[in-house]
């Protein structure tokens, strides 16, 4: 049960538990600041105009640069499913 919950999936992203805790906590971290952004956006549309979405780009780009150098670290070729 434990390696199950704390060893297998970091593992499938080529990390140990710490590593993925780190990455993960800091992605949910902005994650809520950006979601917090979109509801004082929601109330006073006035405020936080750009929060949300410019969260969404910059978790996109933390992803992708991630997975990058992931692959990059382990010589993996890229698969089909990411070119198209």
């Amino acid at each position: 049960m434990f390696k199950r919950l704390f060893i297998d999936h970091p593992k499938t992203v080529d990390e140990t538990y710490l590593e993925h805790f780190r990455f993960a906590g800091s992605f949910g971290v902005r994650m809520v600041w950006g979601g917090l952004g979109a509801i004082v956006h929601a109330l006073v549309p006035g405020f936080c105009k750009t929060t949300g979405s410019r969260t969404i780009g910059t978790l996109n780009g933390i992803v992708v640069e991630h997975r990058e150098a992931k692959r990059t670290a382990t010589g993996e070729m890229y698969s089909i499913e990411y070119i198209i």
